[in-house]
């Protein structure tokens, strides 16, 4: 393998894991996400009327998935073509801007935060980072849906994209994107997203099938608890979602406790299956190590990854 190809394969992974690790999310620069939902919104305001619904969500979903991977192609191909260098910042930006790992772990830490000085502040930085309603969620709820989403979103913001970028390379990491914005976006099961955003939910789930049982192995290998394996092959499917259930149990078995229960969504009470029986006080030392275990899972993931491309342009 010559120096040119390790750059261009590897410097970018590096730096952009590197880049999300030091900064999280840049708060005060543009960011593609933020474009994607526009676009979504602006799109689902025009089409999702009238007859048909089903099948121009179908249309809407499938169009923006397969043009964010051509336009993410091309840009890196036109940037090879007048710099090896400038496609090489490019790629490492766009893994920086596909993964969210820290954002949310600072998230989730500010949740717990806010819990200790009242519930009412918990329950407001808890919506920053959920669907639900949190009006009425008391602190054990606020803290026990924080590392869920903590779980799902290592799945979501971390790994799945690494997988897709496996795959697919940089074009593959931001369709995946493309998919998941859709899905928080649209992919919802009420009277307004059922049939215009059932596409949507489909293609989520099956983009993150495979990236939702490699998050809960990695999880479990993080922790060194291979207890856990059990629990999640008893728990795992355990959940509305095909893959939530997989890093949320892997989660639950490793810390010992119990998520899951009712929850309400755009007014409607949601009643979840339970993850584990175990309905113990949850406390900022689960908070901690719940966040070691994302951590460590990161890293296992991105040695993958680095390993798999290396293979790859060996071959």
């Amino acid at each position: 393998m010559d120096a040119l190809a390790i750059l261009t394969i590897l410097l970018p992974l590096a730096a952009g894991w590197t880049a999300d690790l030091l900064f999280g999310d840049p708060a005060r620069l543009p960011h593609p996400v933020v474009g994607f939902g526009k676009i979504i919104a602006a799109g689902e305001r025009r089409l999702n009327k009238g007859r048909g619904r089903t099948a121009k969500g179908a249309v809407f979903a499938c169009s923006l998935v397969a043009g964010c991977f051509a336009s993410a192609m091309f840009v890196l191909r036109w940037a090879h073509a007048a710099h090896p260098y400038l496609h090489v910042a490019l790629s490492a930006a766009a893994v920086f801007y596909c993964l969210a790992g820290t954002t949310l772990i600072r998230e989730v830490r500010r949740v717990f935060a806010a819990v200790e000085t009242s519930t009412e502040n918990g329950r407001k930085q808890l919506a920053r980072i959920v669907g639900r309603d949190t009006s009425e969620l008391s602190p054990q709820q606020i803290r026990k849906a924080a590392l869920e989403t903590l779980a799902e979103n290592l799945s979501d913001g971390v790994i799945a994209p690494l997988f897709w970028f496996m795959l697919a390379g940089i074009p593959g990491m931001f369709a995946y994107k493309m998919v998941n914005t859709l899905d928080s976006m649209i992919g919802y099961r009420n009277e307004r997203y059922r049939l215009f955003g059932r596409w949507a939910a489909r293609i989520d789930d099956a983009a993150n099938y495979i990236p939702a049982r490699i998050t809960a192995a990695l999880m479990i290998a993080a922790s060194g608890r291979l207890s856990a394996i059990s629990f999640v092959r008893k728990y795992g499917r355990q959940h509305a979602s095909p893959n939530s259930g997989y890093p949320e149990a892997a989660l639950a078995g490793i810390i010992d406790c119990r998520f899951g229960g009712p929850a309400s969504y755009f007014g409607q009470t949601v009643n979840k299956p339970y993850i584990g029986t175990s309905d113990r006080e949850l406390t900022n030392l689960d908070m901690e190590r719940a966040i070691r275990i994302n951590r460590r899972t990161e890293t296992l993931m991105i040695a993958a990854a680095t390993a798999y491309m290396i293979i790859q342009t060996t071959l």
